[in-house]
């Protein structure tokens, strides 16, 4: 079977097909953060009257999250409880936390879950019963919208995303039992819209697509309605790749991983709006470097929607971390790069297994191989990118797209 560009695209949306979660996790997590919601609105509740609000953020919103390495682990549906009739002039994060912390766990008790709740540092955990095999961590928080923007707009900071922001709260901030107005912020909606925006037309027109194959299928069906995880964008698949790569070269040495806020969000600014996989997977690749600033000696990746936040904070304190970093860049560059130039199936196959395991690359050549070397594709059929060379030398960019 000769290799071909083709080829290298089937390999690589194998492979995302078989660490993608179904349909019904994201489902499962809308049920549970909703009748966690619907809890705290009851009559008896002693939040319903500040009108208490969960969504979810993470990866479960950005529809990057990928099946757990095994069955021994969990899904982590990060979740928050917004209160958004109260002020940070009404109460401490320590107050706010421990407000919520009451109704959670009155819900654990009524709904007769055995494992107990569990209190992180910024959150509540909810662990569910073994066989559903996820846990749901819940922040509390308040609104912090006028505030951010006040704050952005004075910096001359990018403040379009700032409406959604939150106050959040942190028990290891000095400030966690003092009634302040300087809480720890966050802005999960507003990262969403954002890596939303990085997508452009794709998403809307891969929505589209199987909006009209559901229609001839019978089912009634609208863009506006359709949850955006029923689909799959180029860079969130790329995303999902690369976190999976990441998670196998640092099993051994979880303290220097580089974090998913950073991969998604270098990815999303080295995204180039293409069409496939294999196009997404190496612009951003190649990229991705690109979108680290200098600020003399330290490494700066700010949030897109908060610039004032530096999601490469923790290098400076640990140089490893950089380095880690940049090295599983190079590797990730080596490994797709092999990938991309194999002749055979099993040639890709062998470029990758060691980072993203033998089990699953195995499993998605079988995947290739039982469709008669064809795929079904994804709301979308596209024409495979150009095989990528990539660049040895690492790059100091200039200002990252998205701020000001």
């Amino acid at each position: 079977m000769a290799g071909t560009d083709d080829q290298v695209e089937k390999f690589l949306q194998a492979l995302v097909e078989e660490l993608a979660i179904p349909v019904s996790r994201y489902e499962q997590a809308e049920t549970s953060y909703t009748s966690l919601g619907d809890w705290f609105h009851r009559p008896e509740s002693t939040v319903r009257n500040f009108d208490p609000a969960v969504y979810v953020q993470g990866s479960f919103r950005l529809g990057t999250a990928i099946r757990p390495v095994n069955d021994a682990e969990e899904y982590d549906v990060d979740s928050v409880c917004e209160l958004k009739q109260i002020t940070k002039n009404d109460l401490t994060q320590f107050d706010l936390k421990q407000l919520l912390g009451h109704e959670i766990k009155a819900y654990h008790d009524a709904k007769g879950m055995t494992k107990p709740v569990s209190e992180g540092r910024r959150c509540w955990i909810l662990s569910y019963a073994d066989g559903a095999q996820f846990h749901m961590d819940i922040v509390p928080s308040l609104p912090n919208g006028s505030e951010q923007r006040l704050l952005l707009e004075r910096a001359q900071f990018d403040a379009r995303w700032a409406d959604t922001a939150i106050a959040i709260t942190d028990r290891d901030v000095s400030t966690y039992r003092v009634r302040t107005a300087d809480w720890p912020r966050s802005n999960p909606k507003g990262y969403g819209e954002w890596i939303r925006s990085r997508m452009g037309s794709v998403l809307a027109r891969r929505k589209q697509i199987l909006v009209e194959s559901l229609r001839r299928q019978g089912v009634t069906a609208s863009v506006e309605k359709l949850p955006d995880y029923r689909v799959r964008t180029p860079l969130q698949a790329a995303v999902m790749l690369l976190k999976r790569h990441r998670d196998n070269m640092f099993a051994g040495e979880p303290d220097l991983k580089p974090i998913s806020v950073i991969i998604t969000t270098l990815a999303g600014h080295a995204y180039g709006e293409q069409d496939t996989i294999a196009g997404a997977l190496f612009s951003i690749l190649e990229g991705m470097d690109r979108y680290i600033r200098r600020d003399g000696t330290k490494y700066v990746i700010p949030n897109p929607t908060d610039a004032f936040e530096n999601f490469a904070d923790k290098w400076e304190k640990d140089p490893r971390k950089a380095q880690a970093f940049f090295r599983w860049l190079e590797q990730a560059r080596q490994d797709f790069g092999r990938a991309a130039r194999a002749t055979m199936l099993q040639g890709m196959n062998e470029a990758v297994s060691a980072r993203m395991g033998t089990a699953l690359t195995d499993r998605a050549v079988a995947r290739i191989r039982g469709n008669g070397g064809g795929l079904l594709r994804r709301a979308s059929v596209a024409p495979a990118a150009a095989i990528p060379t990539f660049g040895n030398a690492p790059r100091v960019p200039t200002t990252p797209k998205g701020f000001a």
